[in-house]
């Protein structure tokens, strides 16, 4: 079209909605034509119009206008549709040249500068992206490839004019009304052609502030006289509109701003990008060899841009194959969409989306870039842009992978959609999931309800998704991934449940489950640590003892169970026990019983065992104790005391003696009861200087002892009086096995005969602070010339043993004394 017409175009152009599609109707009156008195001249525009939409309908590529009804003409108006356009660049340019003075001074053009116009009628208000910006001209760019080299003409008229942005935000090229045929050796050889004059109407001419040199003083023309019009163009759209040579319509004033146009370049460089300054540069080189062809300019690093490349392909998505397709939308689109703006989003991108998902093939692949887009968008771009096309997928058939996709991502949608649509589009879709018969769909489903749960209200949990998740189970209980499905949305939607639901479906089904994997061992006991927490939940002591430890006790020698999993699974026993027994001495202590803490025992257990325990040697000279056998009536007492002798308690100093025989190795914990020793002293020797030779006290006899059997201790606790390297043999009395010193067994032969030949003592009762006192007594009525010698630490320990016991009462109710009779 010529330029005239696009002003005429944009001033009439109309939209009308089709039921199959939207569309740009383009119309020309010729009364604009009117004006030009010669009616020849007249006829020559309106064949001009007739042949650039031929021209339209005959090249067909994503970045060529495209025709969706041919021309039609009447006596008035010329007209046809093509695909939704929102408005030309020289429209856009127009308004930016309107809008705003330009930084840093406008270059000069040799021609004479005008004070900004008022905003023209034509002009549209629209804002470029820098990534549009580059997309715009690659799109151009390969629009002239086509034209080039498949097409093999010359497009003769590369214009803001000829350029028109869609609705998707996309270039474009239009204007094919002076099309010229390329050489057909080479297209950069020259052809000749017909220079701009002023003999006829511009309306019937190409734009002359974008026509190449050779065109005007040449006569000829090539591609490359066609990339020198792209490098005008690229310079305009960086100059706020303005083009480097400003001619108006004046061939002569166009060849004098040609002669400083290097310098308008050399101007207008520094707002040029970057990586495309060298590309510019060349473009607009008066010599045709330095300019590079559409081929080479689009290979440049500045359009090597990963999300220019994804728009490239959305363009021509339509040409692919559905396993191309799919790959861009699931990889290529999904990894690129943070990198394109916002408003490509929505102008762009989705465009494609929506048109795509109507296409059953490609709508798992689909949903990915569109569900990105949906988590990004806010509740206003989702309920007006999206919502509205994306309503349709909840009720449409689908295919399992669509499906699937989508229940998996279900939440990302709920976020954002009303509660009315909610109910009424996104529910019943998930209902049904349940009782399909693909198990991916179902599992996919589990994982819905897993991850929406704070969306479902509470009726529709126990109604609806409990007696599915449970059908789900029973159908699929081979199937170890949708068993952990199962358990993970029980696990999330317990709470939502109430207390007769848990333990009529809930718990049967955990205790039907078969703990074999580690995955669904942790999953289970997560339930339970749940239940655990509160007792809402209704999980009794009486169902911890009989139904879930018996099932969990096994699990704890699982060897597939790693460290930290058998740590959880060990800490939910436990807490189940510590219930049980929290429960168990409450409901005890109700009833007036008392049970001893296990946790008692053990302590004690392992504190009064002769094995464990570490106490230093505790030698008495003299001192021999012996053990004896005891009535069963004293067995009786003994069990049936609660305390210690006297009341006193373990640590007391009246207990340490008791003590002595635990101190000792080699003994059996079965001799750990206390019984009352026999205490002898025996006979001076080396060892125990000051003693009496050949004298010694009698053996005393305890009450429950025969009148003629006498036992001799086997254990001697006075120091040995041999060299320290001393021999050991086991001797063992009376159910003891001690090690003791070969020197002690010999001074016991020495003392049993100094006792049988001093005689013995006459029986007493049984008590052992009585035994004592009394052995006591026996010491201090010896000869004060016997002991005066050396047995002062034989008469320190006796009194002191006898200081200890006065403090008790004997049976007579008369506190021992501590005077020597």
């Amino acid at each position: 079209m010529v330029e005239v017409d696009y002003y005429l175009e944009l001033t009439f152009f109309k939209y009308y909605a089709y039921s199959w599609n939207e569309c740009s109707v383009f119309l020309f009156e010729k009364r604009c034509a009117e004006k030009l008195h010669k009616p020849k001249r007249k006829e020559t525009v309106t064949e001009i119009l007739r042949g650039s939409v031929r021209q339209l309908e005959r090249f067909r590529h994503p970045k060529i206008l495209h025709v969706l009804h041919p021309i039609e003409e009447c006596s008035e108006t010329l007209a046809f549709a093509s695909e939704p356009v929102l408005a030309s660049l020289a429209n856009i340019l127009a308004f930016q040249e309107s809008s705003g003075t330009q930084t840093g001074g406008a270059p000069s053009t040799g021609a004479s500068q005008q004070p900004v116009a008022p905003r023209p009628a034509h002009a549209r208000e629209y804002h470029f992206l820098d990534i549009e910006l580059k997309y715009g001209i690659l799109q151009i760019t390969e629009a002239l490839s086509f034209l080039h080299y498949s097409g093999h003409v010359l497009h003769r008229n590369v214009c803001p004019s000829s350029i028109l942005i869609t609705k998707k935000g996309t270039w474009k090229l239009a204007g094919l009304e002076f099309t010229e045929r390329v050489n057909d050796v080479d297209g950069v050889e020259p052809v000749p052609c017909q220079p701009w004059t002023s003999r006829l109407s511009k309306m019937a001419q190409p734009n002359l502030d974008y026509n190449a040199p050779e065109m005007q003083t040449q006569q000829i023309c090539s591609i490359l006289s066609d990339m020198f019009s792209l490098g005008m163009v690229v310079c305009a759209i960086f100059n706020q509109g303005r083009p480097l040579i400003q001619a108006n319509n004046s061939s002569s004033a166009y060849l004098k701003q040609l002669e400083v146009l290097e310098d308008q370049l050399h101007n207008i460089l520094p707002r040029v990008p970057v990586p495309l300054q060298e590309a510019t540069v060349r473009l607009l080189s008066k010599d045709t060899r330095q300019r590079p062809t559409a081929q080479l300019l689009s290979l440049i690093k500045y359009f090597s841009d990963p999300a220019v490349h994804a728009l490239q392909f959305l363009d021509v998505i339509n040409m692919k194959d559905p396993t191309q397709k799919a790959h861009f939308y699931r990889n290529t689109l999904k990894d690129v969409l943070p990198y394109i703006p916002k408003k490509l989003w929505y102008q762009h991108v989705w465009p494609c989306l929506q048109q795509e998902m109507r296409t059953q093939e490609v709508l798992a692949a689909v949903l990915q870039p569109v569900l990105y887009l949906i988590q990004e968008s806010n509740v206003e771009e989702y309920e007006t842009i999206i919502l509205p096309s994306f309503r349709s997928v909840f009720s449409t058939p689908k295919s399992i992978q669509a499906t699937v996709t989508l229940l998996e991502n279900l939440h990302i949608i709920l976020e954002k959609t009303p509660r009315d649509d909610i109910r009424s589009e996104v529910l019943p879709m998930l209902y049904s999931a349940f009782e399909s018969t693909t198990i991916q769909v179902q599992s996919a489903a589990l994982v819905s309800v897993t991850n929406v749960s704070e969306y479902l209200d509470e009726t529709a949990i126990r109604r609806m998704v409990l007696p599915k998740t449970k059908l789900v189970y029973e159908k699929n209980q081979n199937d170890i991934k949708v068993i952990s499905n199962v358990l993970t949305c029980v696990e999330r939607t317990l709470d939502r449940l109430d207390k007769s639901q848990i333990i009529d479906e809930v718990l049967p089904l955990l205790w039907d489950v078969r703990l074999t994997d580690p995955e669904i061992i942790l999953r289970v006991v997560n339930i339970y640590r749940l239940m655990l927490s509160d007792k809402k939940y209704g999980l009794s002591v009486n169902l911890m003892a009989t139904r879930v430890m018996p099932s969990l006790l096994p699990q704890t020698v699982n060897p597939s169970l790693n460290l930290e999993q058998f740590t959880i699974l060990l800490e939910v026993l436990q807490e189940m026990l510590d219930c049980i027994d929290r429960n168990q001495r409450n409901k005890l202590k109700l009833d007036n019983l008392s049970l001893p803490s296990p946790e008692r025992h053990r302590p004690l257990r392992h504190q009064y065992s002769s094995d464990n325990m570490h106490v230093p040697p505790f030698n008495i000279p003299n001192l021999r104790i012996e053990q004896r056998k005891t009535s069963s009536a004293e067995d009786m007492a003994r069990k049936n005391s609660t305390g210690w002798w006297f009341g006193a308690s373990p640590s007391s100093p009246d207990s340490n003696f008791l003590r002595v025989v635990n101190a000792f190795p080699n003994r059996r914990l079965s001799d750990n009861t206390l019984m009352t020793p026999k205490i002898r002293i025996a006979p001076s020797c080396a060892s125990s200087p000051g003693g009496t030779p050949g004298g010694g006290l009698p053996i005393r006899r305890h009450s429950s002892i025969g009148a003629q059997e006498r036992r001799g201790s086997t254990i001697n606790l006075s120091p040995p009086t041999g060299a320290l390297g001393l021999g050991y043999r086991s001797v063992s009395r009376e159910g003891s096995s001690l090690s003791v010193p070969t020197t002690y067994i010999n001074e016991e032969r020495v003392s049993r005969a100094a006792v049988c030949r001093g005689g013995s003592m006459p029986n007493t009762s049984s008590s052992v602070p009585f035994l004592l006192s009394s052995s006591m007594q026996s010491i201090r009525s010896r000869r004060p010339s016997t002991c005066s010698q050396g047995s002062g630490l034989l008469q320190q320990l006796g009194s002191g043993m006898v200081r200890l016991t006065s403090s008790h009462h004997p049976a007579n109710g008369k506190p021992f004394s501590s005077s020597t009779s």
